[in-house]
């Protein structure tokens, strides 16, 4: 496999990732900096790739217990060898979500985080490379997603997903019965245009009233005009600086 070594947070962190294959982009990094983890918590990663949301949560909140699944054995293996290079400890297992180990059957934690493959492939084209249709082509449910989410969180802990917006009613039908106090904050590229990412957050035995925050706006101006770059000086503090993305109080 080719690698690439890529700086995220402005060169806080160095990703090693494969070179054609599912490379993390900004969604990781926006769904890290939604969680509301605190230091001492514990935070599994469902699909964890080559554990980019993992590593920018950990470089952001100190003190964490990290772990990660991922069904491909070369990103499991990439995402240890990033926690190792980036000074921390991120506990990975390679195995299906739907078919999780006993060691993870075993435990619980504050935190469940994931960016499920984004595209129903009954309704779309696969990707050539193999590595990347796993990452992209939904063939886990997303049903499994949550219902797994829901099993490993501790009484009142946090799922936090982060997904394509034309899929929200799919995952908010998925959480129906599973998760409750859903809070949903839509990323809007730019003025005037429909939101195509959501940061979706619920929580184990929540009672609170479903939320619809009003949406981030991630780029300043209603049109790109230049090559130069045009994030909200928010969301440049989020992908440059480590900042958090919270939701509204």
């Amino acid at each position: 496999m080719q690698v690439s070594e890529n700086a995220f947070l402005d060169g806080r962190l160095t990703i090693t990732q494969p070179l054609n294959g599912y490379r993390a982009g900004v969604d990781p990094v926006f769904l890290a900096a939604s969680v509301p983890a605190r230091a001492g918590q514990s935070v599994l990663e469902l699909g964890c790739g080559v554990g980019t949301a993992s590593l920018c949560l950990g470089w952001r909140v100190p003190d964490l217990e990290l772990s990660g699944v991922e069904l491909q054995v070369p990103y499991a293996d990439l995402a240890k060898a990033n926690a190792q290079r980036n000074n921390q400890t991120l506990q990975v297992v390679s195995a299906d979500l739907s078919a999780l180990p006993d060691e993870l059957k075993q435990r619980q934690f504050d935190h469940v985080i994931a960016n499920p493959p984004y595209f129903d492939r009954t309704a779309s084209t696969a990707a050539r490379d193999s590595g990347r249709e796993a990452a992209l082509g939904e063939n886990t449910p997303l049903a499994v997603w949550v219902d797994t989410a829901s099993r490993r969180l501790v009484s009142k802990g946090y799922a936090t997903f982060i997904h394509r917006a034309e899929r929200l009613p799919d995952l908010l039908f998925a959480m129906s019965g599973r998760l409750g106090s859903v809070q949903v904050l839509p990323l809007q590229p730019r003025i005037g245009r429909d939101a195509n990412l959501v940061l979706v957050r619920a929580r184990k035995g929540g009672r609170a009233d479903f939320r619809l925050h009003a949406p981030v706006l991630l780029h300043d101006g209603a049109h790109h005009e230049s090559d130069r770059e045009s994030y909200t000086a928010a969301i440049r503090d989020v992908l440059r600086h480590g900042k958090a993305l919270p939701f509204p109080a």
